[in-house]
């Protein structure tokens, strides 16, 4: 169902207030062809009710005749601004970017973030990003979750389904995403909420097997038969099951790059107002699936790069796959019990190291 222009620049400016957006900046729209025109009008209203000076850099699409899917996250690596200097110069030069285009994973990212822009990302349909416009309660939920994983030494997950999963954690940091963007040089996504971080290089083992129900990103699609992932030294090294299973090989084949089948992000949702059943309620080209990867209870894991956090893989390969009915516990305190968050945990009043452990 469509919603107003009315309702989309209130979520707009709601956002954009989060964002502490101040008279005066200077807000730059980053667009490309497939960038929604409501979404983009709504933006540039809000931000200019609100006193900002708005420019719109529109820049042709990229990757279209390499990538396998039409969605915006199935080939990352090279985009529109690489190469591009001046294109850079003037994002760098924003007080806050608006990217409808999605520049994520790019190494033009890093450099406009080491600037002190702000970016946030929006390219979700309208009617999602007005019913998961962010709110400071998901900035407490979600930092109440970061406390959780810092300082933490390992990430235990298991599933009634026989997933067994260990991941060393502490050599990447940990990261919210809370859906606004409140600090000098801070990315985040409108819609999200939750809290992840990267396991040890080389660190992850164990089994991954995914359910019926579970969800396979960029392809959009629930799983409808178990596939096992086996995971050795950090690296899927086998994918078994049916008909969809082989799917998943034959995708991750098509880059022909070791690194796309590599443990990336780990964490788990905490987006009380997101739903497990939206993915299936819309085109597969009109949504990127945020209300899965966001679903409060669930456990979200990713392959493919990690350089978003510091290291030195950069495949164009990324596959997001959220799972239900997990459990995840962080140095044997669990915090994920069959799906659900264990609300008890989610109040900043006590610290996570005090809290009593749950072995796994």
């Amino acid at each position: 169902m469509a919603i107003s222009d009315t309702e989309l620049i209130r979520a707009w400016t709601q956002v954009l207030n989060l964002s502490q957006l101040k008279r005066g900046d200077a807000v730059t729209v980053l667009t490309s062809d497939h960038s929604h025109p409501q979404t983009l009008r709504c933006a540039i209203t809000s931000a200019t009710m609100l006193g900002a000076c708005v420019s719109q850099l529109n820049l042709p699409p990229v990757n279209g005749e390499k990538s396998l899917s039409r969605d915006t996250l199935a080939y990352l690596g090279t985009t529109p601004l690489t190469g591009n200097r001046a294109a850079i110069a003037a994002l760098k030069a924003s007080d806050l970017v608006l990217d409808l285009m999605t520049l994520l994973f790019s190494p033009e990212q890093h450099e406009i973030l080491a600037s002190g822009t702000k970016i946030l990302l929006a390219v979700e349909p309208p009617e999602v990003l007005a019913r998961l416009v962010p709110t400071l309660e998901d900035y407490e939920r979600v930092q109440a979750g970061v406390a959780l994983l810092k300082g933490r030494r390992e990430m235990h997950v298991t599933s009634p389904s026989g997933t067994d999963l260990r991941l060393p954690l502490g050599e990447y940091p940990v990261t919210a995403e809370y859906g606004f963007v409140d600090q000098p040089g801070r990315w985040d996504h409108w819609p999200s909420g939750f809290a992840f971080t990267w396991p040890n290089e080389g660190g992850a083992q164990g089994r991954i097997v995914l359910a019926k129900g579970d969800v396979l990103l960029p392809m959009k699609s629930y799983v409808g038969e178990p596939i096992t992932l086996t995971v050795e030294n950090g690296f899927v090294t086998s994918i078994e099951g049916d008909a969809e299973a082989e799917l998943l090989r034959e995708y991750i084949e098509s880059f022909d790059d070791p690194e796309a089948y590599a443990i990336s992000h780990v964490g788990w949702g905490l987006q009380k107002r997101a739903f497990w059943s939206t993915l299936g309620l819309y085109d597969r080209e009109a949504t990127l699936g945020m209300d899965a990867r966001a679903v409060s209870g669930n456990f979200l894991f990713s392959l493919g790069p990690n350089n978003e956090a510091g290291g030195n893989r950069t495949t164009a390969c990324h596959i997001d796959i959220p799972m239900r009915h997990c459990n995840v516990f962080v140095d044997g305190l669990q915090v994920v019990n069959d799906g659900q968050v264990v609300e008890s945990l989610m109040k900043p009043t006590k610290s996570a190291s005090t809290q009593e452990v749950t072995h796994a």
